[in-house]
């Protein structure tokens, strides 16, 4: 699985941003494909994550009712709408996907996910 995500930018708070990553080689629907950030001098933290046939969906409580996680099937991409966009937001944000059919309590865990794409620069100004 060979993933490329994009989308972000330089953004005033509270405004929004779109980001896509998308996905070749994948296997099966029922495997999730998630958003990590990491800031500087932090170690990486989960953003959400979505089985590609929507059957589960998981959000971290800074990202809960601010981003929505989506996936576009027939394209094999996976976007992260990000509102009310706040500074600490500021992070790189990674796409990364699974190969194996997590039950919903894992699809957080960053050791659960076999590829990653690059990361795109999400920088939010007060």
């Amino acid at each position: 699985v060979q993933l490329q995500a994009s989308g972000g930018g330089l953004v005033q708070a509270g405004g929004s941003l779109r980001l896509s990553c998308a996905a070749s080689g994948r296997a099966s629907n029922d495997y999730p494909i998630a958003w990590f950030r990491q800031s500087l001098g932090k170690e990486r933290e989960f953003v959400a994550s979505r089985k590609w046939n929507g059957a589960s969906t998981r959000y971290s409580d800074p990202a809960r009712g601010r981003f929505t996680i989506s996936t576009d099937n027939a394209k094999n991409t996976v976007h992260l709408q990000m509102n009310n966009l706040k500074p600490e937001d500021t992070a790189v944000y990674y796409c990364a996907a699974s190969s194996s059919r997590l039950p919903s309590g894992l699809m957080a865990e960053r050791t659960r996910y076999d590829y990653w794409g690059q990361g795109t620069l999400v920088t939010v100004s007060s």
